[in-house]
């Protein structure tokens, strides 16, 4: 059994106060669907109390009502040791949200380190770490030059992964850090030498189908032993239970008109 991972266990969310699908940004976005959103504050507080079940502390940022996206928290940047590397939104619709994730993060205690300003890079949506390295994504949010700044920034080393299917359009909707020698993964979703660094990357992968990827299943939550998922298939969590892993359903299909889950929703406050 591998060791449980070193972080997951403080998370930052921002309740959906405001939140709507209000543009048209991923191809899961559709300005023709309505949000409810009594139901998705309910669903928003199913997911903190699940976190906080499962054994994480939960931070909550004050929701902002220009920034409807704002909720989905893992693209504020992201938080390393007590280091803060604020996001570069590729679309003018989310870019309002820095400033307020610098300010939170600011206040409390975090040190700022920026990106340089021509770098776009969308934070623990496109990076997370697993065996000593920073998986990082790019293309359709992020810039593959934002890598060798990210080691820079962090000390850590990056290995670099090419999205090629716009549904997913960040690395957390097909990347899921199990524990230290497990992940669940989508390698429908990356370029060939992506499929490579991961497979030298991860002893015992969970390979997803294509229905279970589009279900977002790799936008889970690792909480020590308890994984957080949008939907766990019964193949999935036959395996998760034989890892020595508990799956819980946790649902958030408000958030899944925007193209968002669980991981969407958090962010990690202890990587």
């Amino acid at each position: 059994m591998g060791e449980a991972l070193p972080w997951g266990r403080r998370f930052l969310l921002c309740p959906p106060t405001h939140f709507a699908v209000a543009y048209e940004i991923n191809p899961w976005m559709s300005t023709q669907v309505v949000v409810d959103r009594d139901r998705a504050q309910v669903q928003w507080e199913g997911l903190k109390a699940a976190l906080e079940q499962a054994g994480a502390t939960v931070e909550v940022q004050p929701p902002h009502p220009s920034v409807p996206d704002l909720v989905f928290t893992a693209n504020a940047g992201i938080a390393w040791r007590q280091a803060f590397v604020p996001s570069h939104f590729r679309h003018p619709e989310r870019q309002p949200e820095t400033a307020l994730d610098i300010a939170w993060f600011e206040a409390a205690g975090y040190e700022v380190r920026r990106l340089s300003a021509d770098v776009g890079h969308e934070g623990a949506g496109d990076a997370l770490p697993f065996g000593g390295v920073l998986v990082s994504a790019y293309r359709f949010r992020s810039d593959a030059t934002a890598h060798t700044q990210l080691s820079r920034l962090l000390d850590v080393p990056v290995r670099s992964i090419e999205l090629v299917d716009p549904r997913y359009y960040h690395l957390d909707i097909t990347f899921c850090p199990l524990d230290s020698t497990r992940a669940m993964l989508w390698p429908g979703a990356w370029d060939s030498y992506g499929r490579t660094v991961i497979e030298a990357l991860v002893p015992e992968p969970l390979v997803l189908e294509a229905d279970e990827a589009s279900a977002f299943v790799a936008n889970s939550v690792v909480v020590g032993r308890t994984v957080l998922m949008p939907s766990c298939p019964p193949r999935v969590g036959r395996q998760l239970e034989a890892w020595g892993l508990t799956p819980v359903e946790v649902d958030v299909g408000e958030f899944l008109k925007a193209g968002g889950g669980c991981r969407c929703l958090t962010l990690a406050l202890d990587m």
